[in-house]
Protein backbone atom coordinates (compact mmCIF):
# COMPACT_ATOMS: atom_id res chain seq x y z
CA UNK A 1 0.00 0.00 0.00
CA UNK A 2 1.58 3.51 -1.01
CA UNK A 3 1.45 6.67 1.59
CA UNK A 4 -0.72 8.50 -0.12
CA UNK A 5 -3.33 5.74 -0.21
CA UNK A 6 -2.99 5.13 3.48
CA UNK A 7 -3.16 8.59 3.89
CA UNK A 8 -6.19 9.06 2.21
CA UNK A 9 -7.95 6.10 3.92
CA UNK A 10 -7.10 7.26 7.33
CA UNK A 11 -8.42 10.75 6.04
CA UNK A 12 -11.32 8.81 4.89
CA UNK A 13 -11.89 7.24 8.29
CA UNK A 14 -11.93 10.36 10.43
CA UNK A 15 -14.26 12.33 7.65
CA UNK A 16 -16.45 9.13 8.10
CA UNK A 17 -16.15 9.23 11.55
CA UNK A 18 -16.89 13.24 11.86
CA UNK A 19 -20.33 12.62 9.63
CA UNK A 20 -21.77 9.80 11.72
CA UNK A 21 -21.19 11.58 15.36
CA UNK A 22 -22.38 15.10 13.38
CA UNK A 23 -25.67 13.24 12.31
CA UNK A 24 -25.94 11.51 15.49
CA UNK A 25 -25.60 14.94 17.21
CA UNK A 26 -28.83 16.85 15.76
CA UNK A 27 -30.95 16.13 18.61
CA UNK A 28 -29.01 17.46 21.18
CA UNK A 29 -25.48 15.49 22.72
CA UNK A 30 -24.77 16.21 26.45
CA UNK A 31 -20.75 16.19 26.24
CA UNK A 32 -19.07 18.40 23.59
CA UNK A 33 -15.96 16.59 21.70
CA UNK A 34 -13.84 19.01 24.77
CA UNK A 35 -15.73 17.26 27.38
CA UNK A 36 -14.55 13.44 25.80
CA UNK A 37 -11.00 14.74 25.34
CA UNK A 38 -11.07 16.39 29.41
CA UNK A 39 -12.18 12.80 30.57
CA UNK A 40 -9.98 10.87 27.85
CA UNK A 41 -7.17 13.06 29.56
CA UNK A 42 -8.54 11.81 32.84
CA UNK A 43 -9.28 8.30 32.31
CA UNK A 44 -5.24 7.85 31.39
CA UNK A 45 -4.35 9.82 34.50
CA UNK A 46 -5.79 7.71 36.71
CA UNK A 47 -3.30 4.58 35.83
CA UNK A 48 -0.71 6.80 37.60
CA UNK A 49 -2.47 6.45 41.14
CA UNK A 50 -2.33 2.97 40.81
CA UNK A 51 1.38 2.56 39.80
CA UNK A 52 3.32 0.41 42.02
CA UNK A 53 7.70 0.52 42.11
CA UNK A 54 9.54 3.52 41.89
CA UNK A 55 7.80 6.91 40.42
CA UNK A 56 9.56 8.47 37.65
CA UNK A 57 10.09 12.04 37.60
CA UNK A 58 7.12 12.71 35.46
CA UNK A 59 4.51 11.13 37.16
CA UNK A 60 1.74 13.61 38.00
CA UNK A 61 -0.27 12.28 40.37
CA UNK A 62 1.87 14.59 43.32
CA UNK A 63 0.44 12.48 46.35
CA UNK A 64 1.69 8.98 45.25
CA UNK A 65 5.39 7.83 46.61
CA UNK A 66 7.21 5.00 45.68
CA UNK A 67 5.93 2.00 46.83
CA UNK A 68 6.93 -2.17 46.76
CA UNK A 69 9.99 -1.56 46.14
CA UNK A 70 11.45 -4.95 46.88
CA UNK A 71 8.61 -6.87 45.58
CA UNK A 72 9.73 -10.30 44.38
CA UNK A 73 12.93 -10.51 46.96
CA UNK A 74 11.98 -13.41 48.62
CA UNK A 75 11.97 -15.36 45.37
CA UNK A 76 14.88 -13.69 44.08
CA UNK A 77 13.38 -12.15 41.21
CA UNK A 78 12.89 -8.65 40.81
CA UNK A 79 8.84 -7.70 40.27
CA UNK A 80 8.83 -4.19 41.21
CA UNK A 81 6.38 -2.11 39.52
CA UNK A 82 2.75 -2.69 37.92
CA UNK A 83 -0.46 -1.94 38.76
CA UNK A 84 -2.13 -1.77 42.06
CA UNK A 85 -5.62 -3.26 40.24
CA UNK A 86 -8.17 -1.35 42.26
CA UNK A 87 -8.54 -0.23 46.15
CA UNK A 88 -6.35 -2.67 47.60
CA UNK A 89 -2.19 -3.48 47.84
CA UNK A 90 -2.10 -6.87 45.66
CA UNK A 91 -0.90 -6.98 42.37
CA UNK A 92 -3.28 -9.56 40.98
CA UNK A 93 -1.60 -10.58 37.41
CA UNK A 94 -4.98 -11.76 35.66
CA UNK A 95 -6.71 -8.38 35.84
CA UNK A 96 -3.27 -6.47 35.24
CA UNK A 97 -2.61 -8.64 31.88
CA UNK A 98 -6.59 -7.74 31.21
CA UNK A 99 -6.32 -4.23 31.89
CA UNK A 100 -2.94 -4.63 29.35
CA UNK A 101 -4.83 -6.27 26.58
CA UNK A 102 -7.81 -3.37 26.76
CA UNK A 103 -5.64 -0.42 27.17
CA UNK A 104 -3.70 -1.58 24.43
CA UNK A 105 -6.57 -2.63 22.04
CA UNK A 106 -7.91 1.04 22.79
CA UNK A 107 -4.74 2.86 21.44
CA UNK A 108 -4.38 0.03 18.84
CA UNK A 109 -8.04 1.13 17.29
CA UNK A 110 -8.59 5.10 18.14
CA UNK A 111 -4.93 6.17 19.11
CA UNK A 112 -5.54 8.47 15.84
CA UNK A 113 -8.16 10.33 17.46
CA UNK A 114 -5.85 11.04 20.95
CA UNK A 115 -2.88 12.69 19.12
CA UNK A 116 -2.87 15.33 22.53
CA UNK A 117 -3.08 11.69 24.66
CA UNK A 118 -1.04 9.43 22.89
CA UNK A 119 2.44 9.30 24.70
CA UNK A 120 -0.13 9.25 27.89
CA UNK A 121 -1.61 6.48 26.89
CA UNK A 122 1.66 4.76 26.08
CA UNK A 123 3.49 5.17 28.80
CA UNK A 124 0.44 3.65 30.52
CA UNK A 125 0.87 0.51 28.85
CA UNK A 126 4.37 0.47 29.06
CA UNK A 127 4.11 0.66 32.79
CA UNK A 128 2.34 -2.54 33.02
CA UNK A 129 4.10 -4.35 29.64
CA UNK A 130 7.18 -3.65 31.45
CA UNK A 131 5.85 -5.62 35.00
CA UNK A 132 4.74 -8.61 32.88
CA UNK A 133 8.09 -8.50 30.70
CA UNK A 134 9.45 -8.90 33.87
CA UNK A 135 7.30 -11.39 34.99
CA UNK A 136 7.38 -13.74 32.28
CA UNK A 137 10.95 -13.75 31.48
CA UNK A 138 12.79 -13.86 35.15
CA UNK A 139 12.77 -17.60 35.72
CA UNK A 140 12.40 -19.80 32.81
CA UNK A 141 9.78 -22.42 33.08
CA UNK A 142 8.01 -19.79 35.40
CA UNK A 143 5.29 -17.00 35.17
CA UNK A 144 5.03 -15.29 37.89
CA UNK A 145 1.20 -14.04 38.73
CA UNK A 146 0.65 -12.21 41.73
CA UNK A 147 2.56 -10.09 44.97
CA UNK A 148 0.80 -9.82 48.20
CA UNK A 149 -1.64 -12.02 50.27
CA UNK A 150 -5.07 -10.64 49.23
CA UNK A 151 -6.41 -12.01 52.79
CA UNK A 152 -3.55 -10.36 54.92
CA UNK A 153 -3.65 -7.19 52.95
CA UNK A 154 -7.37 -6.75 53.46
CA UNK A 155 -6.79 -6.98 56.66
CA UNK A 156 -5.21 -3.57 57.06
CA UNK A 157 -6.33 -0.06 55.88
CA UNK A 158 -2.66 1.65 54.80
CA UNK A 159 -1.30 3.65 52.28
CA UNK A 160 1.25 1.15 48.92
CA UNK A 161 4.05 3.89 50.89
CA UNK A 162 3.61 2.15 53.96
CA UNK A 163 3.21 -1.36 53.64
CA UNK A 164 4.29 -4.22 55.96
CA UNK A 165 1.83 -7.01 55.33
CA UNK A 166 3.58 -9.42 53.66
CA UNK A 167 4.68 -9.64 49.71
CA UNK A 168 3.99 -13.05 49.66
CA UNK A 169 5.17 -14.18 45.25
CA UNK A 170 2.89 -16.52 43.77
CA UNK A 171 3.37 -18.12 40.64
CA UNK A 172 2.50 -20.90 37.35
CA UNK A 173 4.51 -23.64 36.19
CA UNK A 174 4.85 -27.32 33.88
CA UNK A 175 3.42 -28.85 37.69
CA UNK A 176 1.26 -25.58 39.04
CA UNK A 177 -0.58 -24.86 35.70
CA UNK A 178 -2.01 -21.38 35.01
CA UNK A 179 -3.28 -21.34 30.89
CA UNK A 180 -5.76 -18.30 32.25
CA UNK A 181 -3.19 -16.27 33.70
CA UNK A 182 -0.85 -17.37 31.56
CA UNK A 183 -2.79 -16.66 27.89
CA UNK A 184 -4.10 -13.56 29.01
CA UNK A 185 -0.61 -12.40 29.84
CA UNK A 186 0.17 -13.12 26.49
CA UNK A 187 -2.62 -11.47 24.70
CA UNK A 188 -1.31 -8.56 26.90
CA UNK A 189 2.17 -8.82 25.45
CA UNK A 190 1.27 -8.84 21.38
CA UNK A 191 -1.36 -5.93 21.83
CA UNK A 192 1.04 -3.96 23.30
CA UNK A 193 3.74 -5.03 20.93
CA UNK A 194 1.63 -3.49 18.25
CA UNK A 195 1.09 -0.47 20.10
CA UNK A 196 5.01 0.40 20.20
CA UNK A 197 5.59 -1.15 16.48
CA UNK A 198 6.43 2.37 15.12
CA UNK A 199 7.83 4.34 18.18
CA UNK A 200 9.82 1.48 19.66
CA UNK A 201 10.38 -1.39 17.53
CA UNK A 202 13.29 -3.48 19.35
CA UNK A 203 10.93 -3.53 22.93
CA UNK A 204 7.81 -4.43 19.98
CA UNK A 205 9.53 -6.90 19.05
CA UNK A 206 10.63 -8.23 22.64
CA UNK A 207 7.06 -8.24 23.39
CA UNK A 208 5.91 -9.99 20.39
CA UNK A 209 8.72 -13.08 21.12
CA UNK A 210 7.75 -13.33 24.94
CA UNK A 211 4.09 -13.34 24.25
CA UNK A 212 5.11 -16.13 21.69
CA UNK A 213 6.68 -17.93 24.56
CA UNK A 214 4.30 -17.32 27.25
CA UNK A 215 1.90 -18.50 25.23
CA UNK A 216 3.26 -21.49 24.14
CA UNK A 217 3.63 -22.61 28.58
CA UNK A 218 -0.07 -21.77 28.46
CA UNK A 219 -0.90 -24.47 26.17
CA UNK A 220 1.63 -27.26 26.79
CA UNK A 221 0.83 -26.95 30.49
CA UNK A 222 -3.17 -26.87 30.72
CA UNK A 223 -5.02 -26.08 33.60
CA UNK A 224 -6.36 -23.05 35.54
CA UNK A 225 -4.28 -21.13 37.81
CA UNK A 226 -7.35 -21.48 40.11
CA UNK A 227 -6.74 -24.79 40.85
CA UNK A 228 -2.94 -23.80 41.23
CA UNK A 229 -3.14 -20.98 43.73
CA UNK A 230 -6.59 -21.49 45.50
CA UNK A 231 -7.32 -19.01 48.34
CA UNK A 232 -4.40 -16.82 46.60
CA UNK A 233 -6.98 -15.74 44.05
CA UNK A 234 -10.07 -17.30 45.03
CA UNK A 235 -12.94 -15.51 45.30
CA UNK A 236 -10.72 -12.23 43.76
CA UNK A 237 -9.79 -13.57 40.52
CA UNK A 238 -11.12 -17.04 40.41
CA UNK A 239 -11.13 -18.00 37.11
CA UNK A 240 -14.79 -19.02 36.79
CA UNK A 241 -15.01 -18.91 32.91
CA UNK A 242 -11.99 -21.77 32.88
CA UNK A 243 -8.96 -20.87 30.52
CA UNK A 244 -10.06 -21.76 27.12
CA UNK A 245 -11.43 -18.72 26.44
CA UNK A 246 -8.07 -17.09 27.38
CA UNK A 247 -6.24 -19.54 24.94
CA UNK A 248 -8.26 -18.65 22.19
CA UNK A 249 -8.04 -15.18 23.06
CA UNK A 250 -4.09 -15.40 23.48
CA UNK A 251 -3.57 -17.05 19.88
CA UNK A 252 -6.32 -14.30 17.87
CA UNK A 253 -3.59 -11.40 19.37
CA UNK A 254 -0.65 -13.17 18.88
CA UNK A 255 -2.21 -13.66 15.56
CA UNK A 256 -2.91 -9.75 14.39
CA UNK A 257 0.37 -8.43 15.92
CA UNK A 258 2.50 -11.26 13.80
CA UNK A 259 0.03 -12.53 11.37
CA UNK A 260 1.87 -15.83 11.19
CA UNK A 261 -0.28 -18.41 9.69
CA UNK A 262 0.53 -21.08 12.36
CA UNK A 263 -1.71 -18.81 15.11
CA UNK A 264 -4.38 -18.68 12.17
CA UNK A 265 -4.25 -22.60 12.13
CA UNK A 266 -4.37 -22.86 15.97
CA UNK A 267 -7.17 -21.11 15.70
CA UNK A 268 -9.28 -22.87 12.95
CA UNK A 269 -8.26 -25.93 14.38
CA UNK A 270 -9.16 -25.36 18.48
CA UNK A 271 -12.03 -22.69 18.13
CA UNK A 272 -14.82 -24.77 18.56
CA UNK A 273 -13.50 -26.28 21.60
CA UNK A 274 -12.60 -23.37 22.67
CA UNK A 275 -16.10 -21.01 22.65
CA UNK A 276 -16.69 -20.27 19.21
CA UNK A 277 -19.85 -21.34 19.07
CA UNK A 278 -20.89 -20.27 22.40
CA UNK A 279 -23.02 -17.50 22.59
CA UNK A 280 -21.86 -15.33 25.30
CA UNK A 281 -23.18 -11.84 26.22
CA UNK A 282 -20.40 -10.20 28.63
CA UNK A 283 -16.78 -9.10 28.64
CA UNK A 284 -14.61 -9.05 31.57
CA UNK A 285 -11.17 -9.92 33.38
CA UNK A 286 -12.53 -13.42 33.30
CA UNK A 287 -14.38 -14.21 30.45
CA UNK A 288 -12.85 -13.06 26.55
CA UNK A 289 -15.44 -14.63 24.84
CA UNK A 290 -17.01 -12.12 23.49
CA UNK A 291 -13.99 -9.75 22.75
CA UNK A 292 -12.55 -12.59 20.53
CA UNK A 293 -15.38 -12.90 18.36
CA UNK A 294 -14.74 -9.22 17.25
CA UNK A 295 -11.41 -8.98 17.40
CA UNK A 296 -11.65 -12.10 14.95
CA UNK A 297 -14.44 -10.71 12.47
CA UNK A 298 -12.54 -7.91 11.68
CA UNK A 299 -10.93 -10.78 9.34
CA UNK A 300 -13.98 -11.53 8.31
CA UNK A 301 -15.25 -8.06 7.26
CA UNK A 302 -11.77 -7.00 5.39
CA UNK A 303 -11.12 -10.12 3.61
CA UNK A 304 -14.39 -12.36 3.77
CA UNK A 305 -12.28 -15.26 5.09
CA UNK A 306 -14.40 -17.92 5.27
CA UNK A 307 -12.65 -19.44 8.37
CA UNK A 308 -13.52 -16.07 10.49
CA UNK A 309 -16.94 -16.21 9.15
CA UNK A 310 -18.31 -17.35 12.83
CA UNK A 311 -16.89 -14.84 14.70
CA UNK A 312 -18.79 -12.34 12.09
CA UNK A 313 -22.10 -14.12 13.11
CA UNK A 314 -21.62 -14.77 17.03
CA UNK A 315 -20.27 -10.75 16.89
CA UNK A 316 -23.53 -10.03 15.41
CA UNK A 317 -25.75 -12.15 17.94
CA UNK A 318 -23.35 -10.31 21.19
CA UNK A 319 -24.38 -7.10 19.09
CA UNK A 320 -28.25 -7.43 19.37
CA UNK A 321 -28.32 -8.72 22.82
CA UNK A 322 -27.69 -5.16 23.51
CA UNK A 323 -29.89 -2.91 20.70
CA UNK A 324 -33.65 -2.63 22.48
CA UNK A 325 -36.18 -3.34 19.89
CA UNK A 326 -34.41 -6.40 18.36
CA UNK A 327 -35.53 -10.07 18.21
CA UNK A 328 -32.50 -10.98 19.87
CA UNK A 329 -32.27 -8.56 22.74
CA UNK A 330 -31.85 -9.94 26.08
CA UNK A 331 -29.37 -7.33 27.91
CA UNK A 332 -30.83 -5.75 31.04
CA UNK A 333 -31.00 -1.80 31.72
CA UNK A 334 -31.54 0.93 34.24
CA UNK A 335 -34.74 2.89 33.76
CA UNK A 336 -31.91 5.58 33.38
CA UNK A 337 -30.73 3.65 30.33
CA UNK A 338 -27.42 2.11 32.07
CA UNK A 339 -26.52 -1.43 31.25
CA UNK A 340 -26.71 -3.23 33.88
CA UNK A 341 -24.68 -6.59 34.84
CA UNK A 342 -24.52 -7.39 38.28
CA UNK A 343 -24.11 -5.40 41.63
CA UNK A 344 -20.64 -5.48 41.86
CA UNK A 345 -18.17 -3.17 40.16
CA UNK A 346 -20.60 -3.08 37.10
CA UNK A 347 -19.53 -0.30 35.33
CA UNK A 348 -16.72 -2.51 34.50
CA UNK A 349 -19.09 -4.26 32.19
CA UNK A 350 -20.63 -0.97 30.97
CA UNK A 351 -16.89 0.36 29.76
CA UNK A 352 -16.00 -3.16 28.13
CA UNK A 353 -19.08 -3.12 26.24
CA UNK A 354 -18.93 0.44 25.11
CA UNK A 355 -15.53 -0.65 23.74
CA UNK A 356 -17.15 -3.64 21.94
CA UNK A 357 -19.64 -1.49 20.19
CA UNK A 358 -17.54 1.06 18.71
CA UNK A 359 -14.60 -0.88 17.94
CA UNK A 360 -17.42 -3.81 15.94
CA UNK A 361 -18.73 0.14 14.05
CA UNK A 362 -15.18 0.95 13.32
CA UNK A 363 -14.85 -2.46 11.39
CA UNK A 364 -18.41 -2.45 9.83
CA UNK A 365 -18.16 1.07 8.88
CA UNK A 366 -15.00 0.58 7.23
CA UNK A 367 -16.06 -2.28 5.18
CA UNK A 368 -19.52 -0.96 4.98
CA UNK A 369 -21.45 -3.86 6.32
CA UNK A 370 -24.44 -3.81 8.81
CA UNK A 371 -25.74 -6.13 11.42
CA UNK A 372 -28.63 -8.36 11.06
CA UNK A 373 -30.53 -9.23 13.93
CA UNK A 374 -33.65 -11.13 12.80
CA UNK A 375 -35.82 -8.96 10.43
CA UNK A 376 -33.90 -5.55 11.41
CA UNK A 377 -30.69 -4.44 10.53
CA UNK A 378 -28.57 -2.54 12.72
CA UNK A 379 -26.31 0.15 11.55
CA UNK A 380 -22.46 1.11 13.00
CA UNK A 381 -24.53 4.45 14.04
CA UNK A 382 -27.07 2.77 15.97
CA UNK A 383 -23.70 0.92 18.14
CA UNK A 384 -22.32 4.08 17.84
CA UNK A 385 -25.25 5.69 19.41
CA UNK A 386 -26.10 2.84 21.80
CA UNK A 387 -22.26 3.25 23.01
CA UNK A 388 -22.44 7.25 23.50
CA UNK A 389 -25.27 6.47 25.76
CA UNK A 390 -23.40 4.54 28.00
CA UNK A 391 -20.14 6.94 28.05
CA UNK A 392 -22.80 9.54 28.89
CA UNK A 393 -24.01 8.02 31.21
CA UNK A 394 -20.64 7.10 33.45
CA UNK A 395 -19.81 11.28 32.87
CA UNK A 396 -23.10 12.93 34.51
CA UNK A 397 -25.98 12.29 31.64
CA UNK A 398 -27.53 10.07 34.24
CA UNK A 399 -30.98 10.53 36.81
CA UNK A 400 -28.31 11.42 39.83
CA UNK A 401 -26.91 13.83 38.00
CA UNK A 402 -23.35 12.83 39.15
CA UNK A 403 -20.54 11.82 37.37
CA UNK A 404 -18.98 8.41 38.26
CA UNK A 405 -15.58 9.43 37.10
CA UNK A 406 -13.24 11.31 39.97
CA UNK A 407 -12.58 14.64 38.86
CA UNK A 408 -14.94 15.28 36.02
CA UNK A 409 -17.89 16.88 36.26
CA UNK A 410 -19.18 19.51 38.84
CA UNK A 411 -20.31 16.09 41.04
CA UNK A 412 -18.85 13.05 41.55
CA UNK A 413 -17.70 10.56 44.59
CA UNK A 414 -16.20 11.68 46.99
CA UNK A 415 -15.54 8.50 49.31
CA UNK A 416 -13.74 6.25 46.98
CA UNK A 417 -12.86 2.80 48.35
CA UNK A 418 -9.57 3.20 47.70
CA UNK A 419 -6.09 3.12 50.82
CA UNK A 420 -3.74 5.79 49.05
CA UNK A 421 -7.00 8.02 47.97
CA UNK A 422 -8.38 7.68 51.31
CA UNK A 423 -5.79 8.54 53.68
CA UNK A 424 -3.56 11.47 54.26
CA UNK A 425 -0.41 11.66 51.84
CA UNK A 426 2.92 11.01 53.03
CA UNK A 427 3.65 14.62 51.87
CA UNK A 428 0.69 15.59 54.29
CA UNK A 429 1.55 12.91 56.87
CA UNK A 430 5.24 11.60 56.77
CA UNK A 431 4.86 10.00 59.86
CA UNK A 432 3.98 6.63 59.21
CA UNK A 433 0.22 5.03 59.45
CA UNK A 434 -0.12 1.25 60.83
CA UNK A 435 -2.30 -1.20 59.60
CA UNK A 436 -4.86 -0.82 62.15
CA UNK A 437 -4.75 2.80 62.60
CA UNK A 438 -5.60 3.53 58.76
CA UNK A 439 -9.27 2.19 59.33
CA UNK A 440 -10.28 5.40 60.61
CA UNK A 441 -9.94 6.49 58.01
CA UNK A 442 -12.49 4.24 55.70
CA UNK A 443 -14.80 4.48 58.08
CA UNK A 444 -14.74 8.59 58.21
CA UNK A 445 -17.58 10.39 56.96
CA UNK A 446 -14.86 12.99 55.37
CA UNK A 447 -13.90 13.11 51.40
CA UNK A 448 -10.97 11.65 50.25
CA UNK A 449 -8.17 13.53 50.81
CA UNK A 450 -5.99 12.71 47.54
CA UNK A 451 -8.29 12.98 44.20
CA UNK A 452 -7.65 10.18 42.33
CA UNK A 453 -8.31 12.19 38.94
CA UNK A 454 -9.81 9.73 36.39
CA UNK A 455 -11.15 6.62 37.91
CA UNK A 456 -14.05 5.41 36.85
CA UNK A 457 -15.95 3.72 40.23
CA UNK A 458 -18.06 0.42 40.55
CA UNK A 459 -21.41 2.63 39.96
CA UNK A 460 -24.91 2.72 40.54
CA UNK A 461 -27.57 0.09 41.29
CA UNK A 462 -30.14 -1.72 39.08
CA UNK A 463 -32.81 1.62 40.01
CA UNK A 464 -29.63 3.93 39.40
CA UNK A 465 -28.87 4.47 43.00
CA UNK A 466 -25.30 5.48 44.24
CA UNK A 467 -24.47 5.42 47.69
CA UNK A 468 -21.48 7.48 48.23
CA UNK A 469 -19.84 5.26 50.83
CA UNK A 470 -16.32 4.47 51.09
CA UNK A 471 -17.83 1.01 53.13
CA UNK A 472 -19.96 -0.01 49.74
CA UNK A 473 -16.38 -1.23 47.81
CA UNK A 474 -19.28 -2.87 45.09
CA UNK A 475 -20.40 0.58 43.95
CA UNK A 476 -17.18 2.79 45.16
CA UNK A 477 -14.14 0.62 44.35
CA UNK A 478 -12.22 1.94 40.96
CA UNK A 479 -10.13 -0.42 38.92
CA UNK A 480 -7.79 -0.74 36.13
CA UNK A 481 -9.87 -2.71 33.96
CA UNK A 482 -12.88 -0.48 34.28
CA UNK A 483 -10.89 2.82 32.56
CA UNK A 484 -8.97 0.35 30.07
CA UNK A 485 -11.31 -0.40 27.55
CA UNK A 486 -13.08 3.73 28.49
CA UNK A 487 -10.15 5.08 27.27
CA UNK A 488 -10.91 3.16 23.71
CA UNK A 489 -14.42 4.47 23.83
CA UNK A 490 -13.29 8.17 24.96
CA UNK A 491 -10.94 8.82 22.25
CA UNK A 492 -13.50 7.97 19.78
CA UNK A 493 -15.58 10.73 20.56
CA UNK A 494 -12.88 13.18 21.54
CA UNK A 495 -11.85 12.41 17.75
CA UNK A 496 -13.82 15.16 16.53
CA UNK A 497 -12.40 17.63 18.39
CA UNK A 498 -8.76 16.27 17.40
CA UNK A 499 -10.51 16.56 13.57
Amino acid sequence: INMSSFTRASLLVQLLRLALLSMLCISGCAFTPKDYSDALEKSILFFEGQRSGKLPPTQRLAWRGDSGLSDGSSSHVDLAGGYYDAGDNVKFGLPMAFTTTLLAWSVVEFGSSMPSQIENARAAVRWSADYLLKAATATPGTLYVQVGDPNNDHKCWERPEDMDTARTVYKVSAQNPGSDVAAETAAALAAASIVFKDSDPSYSSKLLQTAMKVFDFADKYRGSYSDSLNSAVCPFYCSYSGFQDELLWGASWIHRASQDSSYLAYIQSNGRTMGADDDDYSFSWDDKRAGTKILLSKGFLEKNSEEFQVYKAHSDNYICSLIPGTSSFQAQYTPGGLLYKGSASNLQYVTSTAFLLLTYAKYLSANGIAVSCGATTVTAESLITQARKQVDYILGDNPARTSYMVGFGSKYPQHVHHRGSSLPSTRSHPGRISCDDGFQYLYSGSPNPNVLVGAIVGGPDSSDHFADDRNNYQQSEPATYINAPFVGALAFFSGKAAS
